[in-house]
């Protein structure tokens, strides 16, 4: 059955964000300029997900239950576990909106609030990934498509699977990515036992 999570807007770590941003060193001196940038993200974001649980089984290829895939990394990752959780999440279009204004306008703002909106969407995963796992005895880390060796293809079975566009407003473009821009798909094993 899948289910649908709200949250408020995530507080988006300002040192990842300054990260993302390419800065090098301690950002101490950009830190007002971020906290600026935040007070005009924060009220655009929108955090919503999806999530499903699904039995799993190891073989020649690994089967996901809603797929049936090769990633050497992934089974790594799933070593143990007997379920997954398979996720999308997003922090919402008005993330893209506020920076696409800031594109022509100033596109050093526009670089820091992207990065913001990048800390943001991390930190929402962050929360989603406790929720889901706190419903278990534990979990692995989240593995999404295109890290390592799983195709980032695989989107268009999560698509399917958890009927993202209907659940959450999230599109798929034919090459897999996915708007709004500040979005994640990821699959989480699963201790159950």
């Amino acid at each position: 059955m899948i289910r649908i999570l709200r949250g408020a807007a995530p507080e988006p770590n300002l040192r990842e964000a300054a990260r993302y941003a390419g800065v090098k060193g301690d950002p101490a001196q950009i830190l007002p300029l971020l906290e600026d940038c935040k007070k005009e993200l924060l009220p655009a974001l929108s955090p919503v997900a999806c999530y499903d649980i699904f039995d799993i089984c190891a073989g020649e290829s690994l089967d996901l239950g809603f797929a049936k895939v090769k990633s050497r990394a992934l089974c790594k990752n799933l070593a143990g576990c007997k379920k997954i959780a398979l996720f999308a999440a997003t922090v919402g279009a008005g993330a893209d909106r506020v920076i696409l204004k800031y594109r022509a306008l100033s596109p050093s703002r526009a670089l820091f609030l992207d990065a913001l909106a990048s800390a943001a969407a991390e930190s929402w995963c962050d929360e989603v990934n406790a929720e889901i796992v706190a419903q278990f005895k534990g979990g692995r880390p989240r593995f999404s498509c295109g890290y390592g060796d799983l195709d980032i293809t695989l989107q268009r079975d999560i698509f399917a699977a958890l009927s993202v566009t209907k659940n959450i407003g999230v599109t798929l473009s034919d090459d897999c990515f996915m708007t709004p821009v500040k979005s994640v798909t990821a699959i989480i094993g699963l201790y159950d036992d």
